[in-house]
């Protein structure tokens, strides 16, 4: 007390200092006093906090243990050993407390941009060439909550990039501050946890498995030059030499000329749905009336380089017959002249065509793929509600598919690639099957988008989500079943596949990125054609069916349908 009363003599500070503690209030400099210390303490362990977010917090919500934080972080040492260095200089300390601040508050950004894409889609964010998802994902929130959330969404995405980076480099420069005034503690300190990292690294000391104690922050930046050599990677993929581009077009895809061929992407359709056990009735029941209208089918599992989002991704894999498990690579595919296996019918002589109901732009990849023609949302003639966020249901795409393209009897024959949108989340509403000659101009599904469970109904908990979901894919394999059994005939055959694996709230954390694949057709000489593929007899692929890369599914659809 006598530094705050200098002019207090000693009997009164001894009496001061034998009062009670409650009793200091009187005096009218101490409670303020011991507020002021309370409240930098306090700041002080947010400050900690902060930092030691950003240095050793882990980047996935399921690792989030107290054990995690129980590590040593190097980076905090050596700005540390610089804060003892520069002690007694504090525009240096500054400007070292800036530049770290600013470090740890892009490392912190990463972390918590890593924790939401690892929600999302199962993977850690990629600085380099994922800034497109958030876009993205503006744009769906835009689309299925409103313009207003969706400009709300990146205010607040802007405020807390702004904000991190600011409390970032305040709680380093008070740390820093710490450490420069207390060098008689802070240097055995920073000493015998330097000596501890040593150890731990060399021994590879671990109290959580897999997660070192010598933490490496800036090793997660490290990233960031290997995604800067993948493209140098895949362009000398796509510079390889391709046979197929030089197979002369009669002997392209003989195995099933005279055939209409559709391609369709099942969204989110993944392994986890093959195992539950109303998509499994579904899928048996699809089974039998299938088997029952003459055809047969052989299913299995392609590994899609996408999960949670990014279909297009999943698209470019499978028809380019290169791995695209990044924006980069697609935009480099998309912009080369990379023989598609929709090429390699429209160079055999189908007409191709594109129906796509998600899109409400132009379709600037038809050309690169080799569609001739492309039905989007504009041009379908659908008159119906939106479901999801505002496509049609996937009955009424296969119905004007079968309108526009197939009425015709003597049509010319046409391969289309076709993703079916009813299962892509937020997974509500759902729509009901109806007679196919119901569908018309898609007016009947009216009463429908009002009458079912909304997003935020179904968005209330994991398991309504979950539960969404298996229906909207029950209702999507549904569609295709029957579709076949009612328009299908043995100039038809259907290949369809998942994209990708639906998000984590559905699939559960580290799933894998199995997809289900199969090909139905009624003319045994199609399934004949794919014999030697091993895979299983019907709609629902086994826990022993073949599992492929996407990527390897072009040259093999090739090869086996190829010659006459």
């Amino acid at each position: 007390m006598s530094s705050l009363h200098p002019s207090a003599t000693g009997q009164e500070a001894t009496a001061e200092r034998l009062e009670p503690t409650g009793t200091t209030e009187r005096s009218g400099g101490d409670g303020p006093s011991r507020r002021r210390r309370v409240a930098g303490r306090v700041t002080t362990a947010l400050a900690c906090l902060l930092v030691l977010f950003a240095l050793v917090a882990p980047n996935d919500f399921t690792r989030f243990t107290p054990a995690m934080f129980v590590r040593i972080p190097l980076e905090g040492l050596l700005v540390a050993a610089l804060a003892i260095v520069l002690r007694g200089r504090p525009r240096p300390l500054r400007a070292v407390a800036i530049v770290a601040g600013v470090l740890l508050g892009l490392l912190a950004m990463l972390k918590i941009l890593d924790i939401g894409f690892y929600e999302a889609l199962n993977r850690p964010f990629h600085p380099v060439f994922d800034w497109p998802f958030l876009g993205a994902g503006a744009e769906f929130l835009g689309t299925t909550a409103g313009r207003a959330a969706g400009i709300a969404a990146i205010v607040v995405t802007v405020l807390i990039a702004v904000g991190v980076l600011g409390l970032m480099t305040l709680a380093v420069l008070r740390l820093l501050r710490i450490v420069g005034r207390h060098t008689a503690v802070a240097v055995p300190g920073v000493a015998v946890l330097g000596v501890a990292w040593v150890a731990c690294a060399a021994l590879g000391a671990q109290l959580v498995p897999g997660t070192p104690l010598a933490a490496d922050a800036a090793g997660r930046l490290m990233q960031v030059p290997a995604d800067l050599r993948d493209h140098s990677t895949f362009a000398a993929q796509l510079r390889a030499y391709d046979r197929f581009q030089h197979t002369p077009p009669g002997q392209l895809l003989g195995g099933l000329r005279g055939k209409d061929v559709i391609l369709s992407f099942v969204e989110s359709y993944g392994r986890v749905a093959v195992n539950d056990p109303g998509v499994a009735a579904t899928l048996a029941t699809g089974d039998s009336g299938l088997r029952a209208a003459g055809f047969a089918a052989r299913s299995a599992f392609l590994t899609s380089p996408t999960f949670g989002g990014g279909s297009w991704l999943a698209h470019g894999t499978l028809l380019s017959g290169l791995w695209t498990d990044n924006q980069q690579r697609y935009d480099s595919l998309v912009h080369s002249d990379r023989f598609t296996l929709t090429k390699a019918f429209r160079t055999a002589g189908w007409r191709t065509v594109a129906v796509m109901p998600g899109n409400t732009k132009p379709w600037s990849e038809a050309a690169f793929y080799g569609d001739q023609h492309v039905y989007d949302h504009w041009n379908m003639g659908y008159r119906g509600p939106g479901f999801n966020w505002g496509t049609p249901p996937d009955q009424y795409t296969l119905s004007a598919f079968q309108r526009f393209e197939r009425a015709a009897p003597h049509h010319a024959p046409v391969m289309a690639e076709m993703p079916l949108v009813t299962s892509h989340s937020p997974w509500a509403p759902t729509p009901k099957m109806v007679g196919w000659s119901e569908v018309g101009d898609g007016s009947i599904y009216g009463p429908m988008a009002k009458a079912g469970d909304q997003p935020a109904d179904v968005w209330r908990s994991p398991a309504r989500v979950r539960a969404a979901y298996m229906r909207t894919i029950q209702y999507s394999l549904t569609t295709l079943f029957t579709y076949m059994e009612t328009y299908g005939g043995d100039d038809m055959v259907l290949v369809y596949l998942g994209d990708h694996q639906p998000a984590p709230i559905v699939s559960g954390p580290h799933a894998g990125h199995d997809v289900p694949v199969t090909i139905i057709a009624r003319d045994p000489a199609v399934l004949a054609r794919i014999s030697g593929w091993g895979w299983q007899d019907g709609v629902r692929p086994g826990p022993a069916a073949p599992v492929w890369r996407m990527d390897t599914f072009r040259d093999r659809f090739l090869t086996a349908f190829g010659g006459r």
